[in-house]
């Protein structure tokens, strides 16, 4: 064969196989996939976004742009090629980034080109509402005595664009309701919120006012919080009493006993109080209570906030916070309902067993655990001192008592000052009442509320958990 021939032959193999290569990358090549991280429904004058993106190759371009009454601006770009697969994208989206911007509908535009031969193009388009007015917030003049893991309300006008409004204390934030007799939307508003008793007493609590963009203003208001000091308590365990715990919570587990009971002391507990506070939302834009709440009748064995220490063989294994009161009397006695309400929760909760939650109106809730029967089913409106169960050592229980908390938004606060009549005319009532916009009776501190007391022969100390 001619050596042309074999050349020819050659350079034709040689095509071939560049063009089977220019085919299987072509067709390797994908549109990338765009996603919105969080969703966009309002911006502002400058509001986050991010944007998630899918590439098999990469990205070799990145762009995003505002549209609006036949106006384009474009407010991000990146065109910094990278061969990562899946990629973030943070930028700024508002009337800052396109000055044009005015109150209405605008359409955010994210485009992306894949950093493969077919250089292909994805792109993803979402019409946003534009707010460019800040809310505003008054908080009352009232002066708030609040004790630190109490409770406490401040009303609130409204102004400008708002959607969600409230008081934050710390980390921790409670929403805020329609005054009494106004519409959902009406700005006249107040905010039952817990100071939390894990908040330094010098914290002080802002009223916020946020709207759809993210824009967000605070306003301070009087406040005098009263310190406390509360109890701490020694439990010691005992290798009979945490296979009662470990046998009914974690059957089937394993490591030692001892593994096995810190491990549900610390993270069941968690997965509890999550679950408690995902319900503060389930409640009534109305008060359901009357009066005083009757506290669970019994023994006082454990109190708000007691700082636990778990010993074993002499040795200080755990440290927890017990947040509520544990109450005993005698064996499988009623459990009543300490005020009117209805039943948002009723079934078995980790820690506290047979467990029953009643909400009272404004995101205030009790809560009542460990009890050998429960009575009561979810949707059941209950009245003050109606019987929900049977008392009981279902969950981290050592003997028979009953749990018993209150919350607020979510957050375990102190009972007993709903316990207490004058108080809650003095710092609730007075302010959404009849009285609403007048100064409160309480414009001096408040005593601190009663306890009532509850006589009982049983031996104290024992079925605490």
């Amino acid at each position: 064969m001619e050596p042309s021939t074999l050349l020819k032959r050659a350079a034709a193999v040689v095509a071939a196989i560049v063009l089977l290569i220019f085919v299987y990358i072509w067709f390797s090549g994908a549109t990338p996939t765009l996603k919105f991280a969080k969703p966009v429904a309002f911006i502002g004058p400058s509001t986050s976004v991010l944007v998630e993106a899918d590439a098999p190759h990469g990205l070799k371009a990145f762009s995003a742009s505002l549209e609006q009454n036949g106006q384009t601006a474009n407010i991000y770009q990146d065109h910094t090629h990278t061969k990562q697969r899946v990629g973030a994208y943070t930028f700024y989206a508002g009337s800052k980034q396109a000055s044009f911007l005015k109150e209405g509908t605008a359409r955010l535009v994210i485009r992306a080109k894949s950093n493969d031969l077919r250089g292909s193009t994805a792109e993803l388009a979402q019409d946003v509402q534009v707010i460019l007015r800040p809310p505003t917030i008054v908080a009352d003049g009232f002066q708030h005595y609040i004790n630190q893991g109490g409770s406490e309300l401040v009303t609130l006008d409204l102004g400008g664009s708002w959607t969600e409004a409230g008081v934050r204390v710390a980390n921790y934030s409670a929403g805020s309701f329609p005054m009494p007799g106004q519409p959902d939307n009406s700005p006249h508003r107040f905010s039952l919120f817990p100071y939390p008793w894990d908040v330094p007493p010098d914290t002080i609590p802002l009223a916020f006012a946020r709207n759809g963009a993210g824009t967000e203003t605070t306003s301070s208001f009087w406040v005098k919080v009263f310190p406390k000091r509360f109890r701490e308590s020694t439990i010691v365990l005992t290798d009979r009493n945490m296979q009662k715990v470990v046998g009914e919570l974690d059957p089937n587990g394993t490591g030692s006993l001892l593994d096995r009971f810190l491990k549900l002391n610390r993270e069941l507990r968690k997965s509890n109080a999550q679950t408690i506070y995902d319900l503060r939302n389930n409640t009534e834009k109305k008060i359901l209570w009357s009066g005083p709440f009757i506290p669970v009748k019994g023994a006082r064995e454990s109190f708000f906030a007691d700082r636990r220490s778990y010993v074993y063989n002499g040795r200080k294994v755990d440290e927890q916070v017990h947040l509520g009161y544990d109450l005993a009397q005698t064996m499988n006695s009623p459990v009543k309902a300490a005020n009117s309400g209805r039943v948002i929760y009723a079934d078995r909760l980790g820690l506290y067993g047979n467990c029953v939650i009643i909400d009272h109106g404004y995101s205030l809730q009790s809560l009542y655990g460990h009890m050998s029967r429960i009575l009561v089913k979810v949707g059941d409106n209950v009245a003050k001192e109606q019987q929900i169960g049977v008392s009981g050592a279902t969950g981290m229980a050592f003997g028979d008592h009953v749990h018993f908390s209150m919350m607020i938004a979510g957050i375990q606060v102190d009972p007993k000052e709903w316990w207490d009549e004058h108080w809650i005319h003095d710092r609730i009532l007075s302010k959404i009442g009849p009285n609403a916009g007048k100064s409160p009776v309480a414009s001096a501190p408040p005593s601190e509320p009663a306890e009532p007391a509850h006589k009982t022969g049983r031996k104290r100390g024992h079925r605490r958990h």
